[in-house]
């Protein structure tokens, strides 16, 4: 039975992965501080803890990297680019031209 749940198990990672890749997103849980960039921003960087969904296109790049064998560090970039997008921009709605980067980041985990 162990050995049954142990191959089943990767297996049916997988494919939520490749769910989270192609149709349905994934969300993203941070906890880091967050710096912006912005003409007229008032908003001083800070330790925030962010839980927000990221689009298919930032989703499909971070899956892609991990299974390349990516540093949680190399992911970084792409993980701040989709929370600009989705949380501090609201998919474009808002905030045109901001940019967001983290450093000292205590966490980072992905939810399909």
């Amino acid at each position: 039975m162990e050995e049954a749940e142990s191959e089943w198990q990767p297996q049916v990672r997988a494919q939520v992965r490749q769910q989270a890749a192609i149709s349905s997103g994934m969300m993203v849980d941070v906890t880091a501080h967050f710096g912006f960039t912005c003409r007229g921003s008032s908003d001083d960087g800070r330790e925030r803890q962010i839980t927000t969904d990221i689009s298919l296109y930032y989703a499909k790049q971070i899956l892609e990297l991990q299974e390349a064998g990516a540093a949680e560090e190399d992911l970084h970039p792409i993980v701040a680019e989709a929370i600009t997008e989705s949380y501090f921009t609201e998919w474009g709605t808002r905030a045109a031209g901001l940019r967001a980067g983290f450093t000292d980041v205590l966490r980072i985990e992905f939810r399909f």
